[in-house]
């Protein structure tokens, strides 16, 4: 037997060895499934295979490209370079060349992207006189994506009455022919999409049987990673190469699959068994990545899901310390927690930058992060994203900005000017520049005064052009007027562009609706904080010296990759960081409310918040936030429903800190550990170590829990009204050494309070926004005494 086998755990081998049938290899996080994947290959070359016999299917390139230099160390490259191993779209692509000619298109056909199929599409929209405020080019483009991966066609899909009242209720009833009109215009221009990449060799085996045939012969062996992540048309597609052998191996991870929203079906691994019957089951369950607080945390959350492939994941690491949770009184002091708890792990153990990861639901969560990152000249990347500032929706609006502050900024003027569209085209603007070229001025110049300009206009571009100065002549009257939020709400708004993110609900648009949402929020932080500092009028000229400073730190083009990672959850699936900040662990944002009380949605939800945690090495921290800025005002939030289907005994709180429970909505108390963690009473903890508070009411419970988290020298009073102009003497309300809880800032310490009136002011020690001297009339808190 080869030496690389020997490698292999028990249950690895047995998977690698196994070669008699269908086999599902269901690989728990950090379990090792690329090393069987490639050993099974090599196992296979070894034991009579061809490498053009082996069809090994996975979903990025990178993969690919690791297997294959993997399995040349153990049989060498000149074998290797003749297997069958890519992503489904390369190597059905190759077949889809070799054999076009059965489909009516020529081996040379073009490749459609998204920017491509997108103007096709829009070009057939306009070409059918719809309203393409209904008719948004990228929805219906998804709707078209997922019918091809669905296997519908266009004759399908026009016979499809519960397809086309779906369209009828989102307002697009002519979908069906817009997708006949691009299926035959992809044709006539002998072009593919990628979605045709798949649903183009499913027709193509389906339709030629002797095609299949051939194919079949020639793959007597198919494995596919990440199973889990495969959609209809993919799964299909194995089904008929692997009809007649059924010697296929997949390897995935149900407690994984976290892509529905790109067509990913989950119902494909967990009844790959019905599919294939006499299926060989094999289990990793040896995490060689986490430690075991960190794999019995992430088992205790996942075993909540009912529809799942069970399975104990284990570590024979060291136990480790268990997941801390972390409460924020807002989302500002949150990102200053997560950054004083990597400067105190820094110094205490020694770690790098590129050992912390911050992973969070929504990109736009990112901005918090990035500022007190900044503020801390804490280097970090974004991963799989932009920065904030630099993000499409987010550049647009700062060009507004930029514009109305400067009306000369060219490059501002050149980006909005047809944005969002108002039918002015590259022609015209053409014209503009070329104008204002020969004239030396800017473009705003001619464009204020094109006839002294020699630009003769027909009436309607006239009208257009005349529109757009209007819109920024009236928003530059504000200037001094409006303080920056305010001035920016009104831009957003005025402009359009709230109302070209919002024509539709999907992932895009809701995205960059987040974002937008976002700025807004910084915006008025921005101004809030100036005007506790003791600013009257807050400008949007500051607003921009601001993030132009922050722009400029996004462009360093420094290769050092000894940055800490910021990165959506989906992002950071197969990748692995030794100490993960999971943050936003809130209802509402974590799960997403767009999962609502679909059982399925919420299944998926905390499948990828095991994601998030499984990503941990060494150490795991939750935070969440008590009040939140989104949509543009303070919101209440609770912790995340799924931060109490973790074990308690996995759970660490600090003495500081309470986690607290909605008591209302959910029933039952807390239960207590030594570790100051939570769990429900309603999923009472099989450890002796856990005893609840016997004999006391949920409330009283809860009291207690609160009182034990105080210092004893304060005791907690009513709350007062955040103070304001009209609230009184601001001085009344605070002395040397009370203390305060801050809607931003969180708690603190007073130092100093001197001036009188509306001048009045105090300098507050903050547990972790350090020291801040606040104006007391715009200053928003409550006293703790």
């Amino acid at each position: 037997m080869s030496d690389y086998i020997n490698e292999l755990n028990d249950s690895q081998r047995a998977a690698v060895l196994y070669n008699e049938g269908p086999s599902l290899v269901i690989a728990g996080a950090g379990s090792g499934k690329t090393r069987v994947l490639t050993y099974k290959i090599a196992w296979l070359l070894e034991n009579g295979y061809q490498p053009w016999n082996i069809l090994a299917l996975t979903f990025t390139n990178k993969a690919a490209r690791e297997m294959k230099e993997r399995i040349a160390k153990q049989v060498g490259t000149e074998r290797a370079r003749y297997l069958w191993m890519g992503t489904f779209h390369s190597l059905f692509l190759r077949i889809l060349h070799a054999e076009a000619s059965h489909l009516g298109f020529t081996s040379q056909f073009t490749i459609y992207d998204t920017a491509d199929s997108k103007s096709l599409i829009r070009s057939i929209i306009k070409e059918m006189q719809l309203d393409e405020k209904n008719y948004k080019p990228g929805m219906i483009q998804a709707r078209i994506s997922n019918a091809k991966n669905h296997l519908v066609s266009p004759s399908d899909y026009a016979r499809n009455k519960e397809a086309y009242d779906g369209d009828c209720m989102a307002k697009v009833p002519a979908l069906r022919d817009i997708y006949r009109r691009y299926w035959e215009r992809c044709r006539q221009a002998d072009a593919m999409d990628f979605d045709d990449l798949l649903f183009y060799t499913f027709l193509l085996f389906r339709d030629h049987p002797d095609v299949l045939a051939r194919y079949q012969e020639q793959f007597r062996y198919i494995l596919v990673d990440e199973y889990q992540d495969t959609n209809v048309a993919q799964h299909s597609i194995v089904m008929q190469l692997a009809k007649n052998h059924q010697h296929v191996c997949v390897v995935g991870d149900d407690a994984q699959s976290i892509y529905s929203f790109r067509g990913a079906d989950i119902d494909n691994i967990l009844y790959f068994t019905k599919a294939y019957p006499g299926t060989r089951v094999f289990k990793l369950e040896q995490n060689y990545r986490s430690t075991q607080s960190i794999v019995s945390a992430a088992n205790s959350l996942i075993s909540k899901n009912m529809r799942q492939i069970h399975k104990e994941v284990y570590s024979k690491k060291d136990q480790g310390d268990p997941i801390s949770v972390f409460q924020a009184y807002s989302d500002v002091e949150e990102g200053e927690i997560v950054i004083n708890k990597i400067a105190e792990l820094r110094r205490t153990q020694g770690y790098g930058y590129a050992d912390f990861a911050v992973l969070y639901r929504t990109n736009a969560q990112s901005r918090i992060f990035e500022e007190a990152m900044r503020k801390r000249n804490m280097p970090y990347r974004i991963y799989g994203g932009l920065s904030f500032y630099q993000r499409k929706e987010i550049k647009d609006v700062i060009a507004y900005f930029r514009l109305v502050v400067n009306p000369n900024d060219e490059e501002a003027f050149k980006r909005i000017i047809n944005y969002p569209a108002r039918g002015i085209g590259d022609t015209t603007v053409g014209k503009i520049i070329a104008a204002a070229t020969d004239n030396k001025v800017s473009l705003w110049t001619v464009l204020c005064e094109p006839l002294s300009y020699a630009l003769n206009f027909n009436k309607g571009t006239v009208s257009k052009l005349q529109k757009f100065r209007d819109l920024i002549n009236d928003l530059i009257k504000d200037l001094t007027q409006k303080n920056a939020s305010e001035l920016g709400e009104d831009i957003i708004r005025n402009s359009g562009i709230i109302n070209d993110v919002c024509q539709d609900n999907s992932p895009e648009n809701l995205s960059r609706k987040e974002n937008i949402e976002e700025l807004m929020n910084g915006m008025r932080d921005f101004c809030a904080e100036r005007q506790e500092e003791g600013n009257e009028h807050i400008s949007l000229s500051d607003f921009l010296s601001e993030v132009s400073l922050l722009t400029d730190q996004d462009s360093d083009k420094d290769s050092n990759d000894e940055k800490i990672t910021l990165m959506t959850v989906h992002s950071a699936k197969g990748l692995e960081f030794r100490n993960v900040f999971v943050v936003g662990m809130e209802e509402n944002l974590f799960p997403s409310s767009m999962a609502g009380d679909s059982p399925r949605a919420l299944e998926e939800e905390r499948r990828l918040f095991y994601v998030a945690i499984t990503r941990a090495e060494e150490h795991c921290y939750l935070s969440y936030a008590k009040t939140r800025m989104r949509y543009g005002k303070t919101e209440f939030g609770s912790p995340s429903r799924f931060l109490y289907d973790i074990d308690t005994n996995y759970l660490r709180l600090p003495q500081n800190l309470l986690l607290e429970r909605q008591i209302n909505n959910r029933g039952g108390d807390f239960r207590s550990s030594s570790n100051n963690a939570f769990q429900p009473s309603a999923r009472p903890v099989g450890s002796s170590s856990a005893a609840s508070f016997s004999g006391e009411t949920p409330m009283a419970s809860r009291k207690r829990l609160i009182g034990s988290s105080m210092p004893r020298n304060l005791r907690r009073v009513d709350p007062i009204q955040p103070s304001s102009p009209s609230s009184g003497s601001p001085t009344a309300l605070l002395h040397e050494g009370q203390f305060i809880e801050h809607e931003r800032f969180g708690r603190g310490e007073v130092l100093k309070v001197e001036g009188v009136g509306d001048n009045a002011k105090a300098t507050i020690r903050f547990q972790h926004a350090g020291d801040k001297q606040l104006l007391l009339r715009f200053a928003r808190f409550k006293v703790i005494e």
